[in-house]
């Protein structure tokens, strides 16, 4: 979410916006006020211990609401957009005390979560289940990814079809591109086969899954030497920790007789990630549910194919373009079985490849943050009639 609010804020205020973003302060030694180029700043909000973990966030929500209240910037605020549903529940909050708009972005949703939980997995409160609904009615406007996530909202949460808005978010081609040296980056990486996992270490992601993929590719793959070998990005939080951590995943790959082959890599700021695209012969994403897919949308604007699991956003990234392969369930065989034509035919792999890197060349931040400021506009009208055009106004 820190790269859709970074790249959808510095955008904003390119076409005038003044933005403010509140955030929780996640460590003591934080400014009140970062600025972040021209048009943007971070306000850090004290609520709860510094490193309270992701599942008591929810009961520092007043303490956050009341440090928000209090921040002499909300003063001239005009539109307020949620991310998340917590901060969906502050915002609501705000916007009735001051009398402006809320914009919802969920991000993800709770029922869908839940309808699709990996085994053992913790679903999702009753608290949270109910905070969305509210948040639904009383939300000006709501922001989904998809027209998938936009019918869920409409049919699961009773949302106006008038009030749910489809804006796709974007990719930063600047950064996630086919310029990369493939073959050097490969060799970075001591070359062979190799097989991407990028994303938070939870249940919900399938990183274990990924692991026993690696372990099944093995029955697969021709005898010729070459190493296949797994990535895997990112950091564990909430339900990940104890059951898809780091130490967790080494005990399954020690168990799966892959240990040698697996690489827990800590998260990865976007040039270096490209870089990991770019030297990957596919990604794979066994995600139980995936509100978007930004992973897929960067790893095809890098020309890596994507094996992803045929759920949510990942069906609407990946499409039917050629750029990857949608997996029904998250049978270990089954992705292996997807993965071994990126992996053993170049030619399979540089066609879907290219398909891959020209259907995100038609998703941009810039497009994202148009669309989203029409949506300003329009709760703006709605809320005072003949209110001029955006820029020069504020958003939180």
């Amino acid at each position: 979410m820190n790269v859709y609010l970074t790249s959808l804020a510095a955008r904003l205020a390119g076409r005038g916006a003044d933005v403010d973003i509140f955030t929780r302060a996640s460590g003591g030694d934080l400014p009140p006020t970062v600025r972040m180029g021209t048009g943007v700043a971070v306000h850090h909000i004290e609520a709860g211990p510094p490193a309270a973990p992701k599942g008591d966030l929810a009961s520092h929500l007043c303490a956050f609401y009341l440090g928000l209240a209090a921040h002499p910037a909300t003063a001239s605020l005009d539109v307020v957009h949620g991310h998340y549903w917590m901060s969906g529940w502050v915002g609501r909050q705000v916007s009735r005390r001051l009398g402006v708009p809320l914009v919802q972005t969920f991000h993800t949703l709770a029922r869908e979560k839940n309808d699709s939980l990996a085994p053992g997995d913790t679903p999702e409160t009753t608290l949270r289940l109910a905070a969305e609904d509210r948040i639904v009615g009383a939300a000006d406007a709501i922001i989904a990814p998809t027209p998938l996530e936009a019918a869920m909202l409409r049919e699961r949460y009773r949302a106006r079809s008038g009030k749910v808005h489809v804006v796709e978010p974007g990719v930063d081609l600047a950064v996630f591109n086919t310029g990369i040296d493939r073959n050097a980056a490969r060799q970075a990486l001591g070359g062979g086969r190799i097989i991407l996992f990028a994303g938070r270490l939870q249940p919900l992601k399938g990183p274990d899954v990924a692991i026993r993929t690696l372990a099944a590719l093995d029955r697969l793959l021709p005898d010729d030497g070459l190493p296949t070998r797994l990535l895997v990005v990112g950091g564990a939080s909430g339900s990940g920790i104890g059951t898809v951590d780091p130490p967790s995943l080494r005990r399954l790959a020690a168990e799966a007789g892959v240990a040698d082959r697996v690489a827990l890599l800590a998260p990865r700021i976007q040039p270096q990630l490209a870089a990991l695209y770019r030297a990957a012969d596919a990604v794979i994403m066994p995600s139980r549910s995936e509100s978007f897919g930004l992973v897929a949308l960067e790893a095809q604007a890098c020309g890596t194919p994507v094996v992803a699991a045929d759920v949510g956003g990942l069906r609407h990234v990946i499409g039917d373009g050629g750029g990857g392969v949608l997996v029904k369930g998250h049978a270990p065989d089954a992705y292996a079985a997807a993965l071994v034509p990126f992996l053993c035919d170049a030619r399979v792999r540089a066609a879907a490849g290219e398909a891959g890197r020209r259907r995100a060349g038609r998703f941009s931040w810039d497009r994202t943050a148009t669309a989203t400021m029409d949506v300003y506009r329009e709760v703006l009208r709605e809320r005072v009639p003949a209110v001029e055009a955006l820029p020069g106004r504020r958003g939180a």
